[in-house]
């Protein structure tokens, strides 16, 4: 029974990660380099992420500036980033990748709050499948006669507790998330 509640405590936890990682690439009006996560680049016709390829240097709010290791690779980045969903037009002046991040128009964030909300219940979604799972797991262990009806239940609130307890860390981050956006 505990392996069973650890197991999708872990797999709960995890989906807090990947949502706070899918959190992080949603643009905010400061610059990072979480921005750059999931950019893709063709390198010698194998897709590298972006942050194998480069540093990334944060002067100011606005200005994000890449260094790539491989200066031959400064075409590719920059077409990778015209080509991506920021919404950037990156400058090259053959040393590095100069990017000036555009001020956040009030419908631009809405749209940001809309695609964290989006990102927040899929993540939502994924613990409640954990839950389902293991839940289902208890069921057939009380139901074979492997455990009690008492620890089953016993279980089962277990399973209810660390369920509240991600998806509220998950709607935690998720108001971090707007209110950064928001912000002006």
């Amino acid at each position: 029974m505990d392996e069973i509640l650890l197991e999708a405590e872990e797999k709960m936890e995890r989906a807090v990660e990947v949502a706070k990682e899918e959190f992080a690439g949603i643009r905010t009006g400061r610059a990072n380099s979480g921005m750059f996560s999931k950019i893709m680049v063709d390198y010698y016709g194998a897709p590298t992420p972006l942050q194998q390829l480069a540093s990334f240097n944060i002067p100011d709010a606005r200005t994000v500036l890449i260094n790539p290791f491989d200066k031959s690779a400064m075409t590719v980045i920059e077409k990778a980033l015209r080509e991506s969903d920021l919404g950037v037009n990156p400058s090259n002046d053959g040393v590095a990748i100069r990017i000036v991040m555009p001020a956040l128009t009030e419908e631009r964030r809405r749209d940001y709050v809309k695609l964290a909300k989006t990102k927040g219940e899929d993540g939502r979604v994924s613990i409640r499948s954990v839950r389902r799972k293991a839940k289902d797991q208890i069921d057939k262990a009380v139901k074979d006669g492997e455990y009690g009806e008492d620890e089953g239940a016993r279980a089962e609130k277990e399973l209810e507790a660390l369920t509240k307890r991600h998806v509220e860390a998950i709607d935690a981050l998720l108001a971090g998330k707007e209110a950064e956006l928001l912000e002006v």
